[in-house]
């Protein structure tokens, strides 16, 4: 029989983004396992509905804890904006979301509480991150943009170039005419857009991005609950998709700057 400790994390999103936040925590945990659960076949989840975000991320849960899990990183914003309550309710392990952690970070660094938010259409509607900030900083000025060009440009490769730096200058102009200090990046996939990003807001603007920040509440938890794997051996992770294994592959390899092991397909049910 498997200990709990000895179980893996489980990791969902909508798509490839969430591969960010698997880095972190494999970098700051490296002792532990992971299974990651791309949900390829629905990706995006930013223009769907609420109620088709919650039921995705029901069903993302179900394909991780088949696989035991001991506790679920939601590493998508949308799911994290729509989701993350009815998920807490629904399932018994521990689960952890990263506009919390996004949140604290920003105000970490940010000098004037002026903070600007780029994300989905989706989880800007939803104004998690604006009320999580209220909350934790009462009177923080809160500037929030959807910029539902990104995640298409990540996927097809465009971080850079001309095409790219004029959708960013487009999408954030109303957050430098704010001048916010502090920027997060409320989309998993905007880490691989930092280049052009701080190009255009300039280098007195902070970008935040919430893996890291993730990483370190799937620490805490783990030593909190006594989940923490004590096995000293390497960690085997798998990696997980609803569709398109390989071009999964080839897109991790742009996020990462190295290939994954074996991908493989399942099925919601």
């Amino acid at each position: 029989m498997i200990r709990d400790c000895d179980r893996p994390i489980g990791v969902f999103d909508s798509g490839i983004g969430g591969l960010t936040v698997a880095q972190e925590i494999t970098r700051l945990l490296p002792n532990e396992q992971i299974v990651y659960f791309g949900d390829t076949a629905r990706v995006p989840y930013g223009t769907k509905s609420r109620e088709s975000v919650v039921r995705f991320s029901r069903e993302n849960m179900n394909v991780l804890l088949k696989h035991g899990v001991k506790l679920v990183v939601i590493a998508c914003n949308t799911s994290t904006s729509w989701a993350l309550g009815a998920i807490r309710k629904e399932f018994a392990v521990p689960v952890i979301g990263v506009i919390e952690p996004g949140a604290r970070s920003a105000l970490k660094v940010s000098r004037k509480r002026s903070i600007g938010v780029i994300a989905t259409a989706s989880t800007v509607a939803s104004g998690k991150y604006a009320s999580t900030i209220e909350r934790l900083a009462p009177g923080a000025h809160v500037v929030s943009r959807a910029c539902p060009l990104f995640v298409p440009l990540v996927e097809e490769g465009w971080l850079e170039g001309k095409v790219t730096e004029s959708v960013a200058r487009e999408y954030l102009a109303p957050l430098r005419d704010a001048e916010v200090d502090t920027l997060i990046l409320g989309c998993t996939h905007y880490p691989l857009l930092k280049t052009v990003l701080q190009k255009v807001m300039g280098p007195g603007v902070v970008l935040v991005d919430s893996a890291a920040e993730t990483a370190k509440e799937v620490k805490f938890l783990l030593e909190k609950e006594g989940l923490a794997r004590s096995v000293r051996r390497p960690a085997h992770h798998e990696f997980l998709v609803s569709d398109e294994p390989e071009h999964f592959r080839a897109l991790a390899k742009r996020f990462l700057g190295h290939d994954l092991p074996h991908v493989r397909r399942v099925n919601h049910v």
